[in-house]
């Protein structure tokens, strides 16, 4: 599928899983920012089969950035793990998906999220086991740019270098916002392509809402691991949404709602 197309529809679907949620409200800001990411992930560049969900060699995604599910599960959906009754149960008592997701192999989840910096160092881990089986498949990792703010990141990262990582690539969701406001305001991370760049990653800067970027930047031929910082817009592609640290988490009213999605279908 063309990715641009595809990140459409993972925009749109993760609209509607975020109106069904209802009170509860869901993760809007991070996830609108990381659409592309995750089509191009699923759309081009992630070797993984729906049908042979534990096959040994396949790529794997760890999503260390939680907050991003209501498109994690949307890309899911059209690649063949969810279906929409799974979606249907977003944030339901009972249901198996929830506001950070739990780990679910046979549904395409490698990671259990939540826990910031956690998911980093479980993918260093990943890449290092499959490089010591030979595997010649690759670990990716979606890690906000907040989240950065933790030092366990820099830890895996060192570990990445050391070990010779080639087979895992950290991908930075760079939106500028966290919780609490601003990064730079917050603990200001100054250059992060630099700080990779330090720590022994080949790093490459991109437009993170730009596939065709993102497509060349991921499929780079590498000999060490890889750092590709995508910078993004919170709340990217709904205008009361952009760049507003209240979207981080929210709620939809019907009108909004119609709203929202008049203008992703318009874009």
């Amino acid at each position: 599928m063309e990715t641009k197309a595809f990140a459409k529809q993972i925009r749109l679907k993760a609209l509607e899983m975020a109106y069904s949620s209802g009170k509860n409200g869901s993760h809007l800001g991070g996830a609108l920012s990381s659409v592309e990411i995750f089509s191009v992930l699923y759309g081009k560049t992630l070797k993984v089969d729906a049908f042979n969900p534990y096959d040994e060699g396949r790529d794997r995604l760890v999503v260390s950035k939680g907050h991003s599910v209501l498109s994690y599960y949307s890309a899911l959906f059209y690649a063949g793990f969810l279906t929409q009754n799974d979606l249907d149960g977003f944030e339901v008592d009972g249901c198996h998906l929830h506001g950070h997701a739990l780990r679910n192999i046979e549904k395409g989840i490698e990671f259990s999220g939540g826990s910031l910096s956690m998911g980093i160092s479980f993918a260093v881990g990943q890449a290092l086991a499959c490089k010591k089986k030979k595997l010649t498949n690759r670990v990716f990792t979606i890690v906000g740019d907040g989240e950065c703010n933790e030092g366990l990141v820099w830890e895996a990262s060192m570990s990445a270098a050391h070990y010779q990582l080639n087979n895992l690539t950290v991908i930075i969701d760079k939106n500028h916002l966290q919780y609490d406001g601003l990064t730079s305001s917050v603990m200001d991370s100054c250059s992060l392509a630099e700080k990779f760049a330090a720590f022994g990653f080949d790093t490459y800067e991109v437009d993170g809402h730009n596939t065709t970027e993102l497509e060349i930047a991921l499929g780079r031929q590498r000999d060490k691991p890889l750092c590709v910082i995508a910078n993004t817009i919170k709340g990217k592609g709904v205008s009361f949404m952009e760049g507003q640290r209240e979207w981080h988490h929210h709620t939809l009213t019907e009108e909004q709602y119609i709203q929202a999605r008049k203008e992703v279908e318009e874009a």
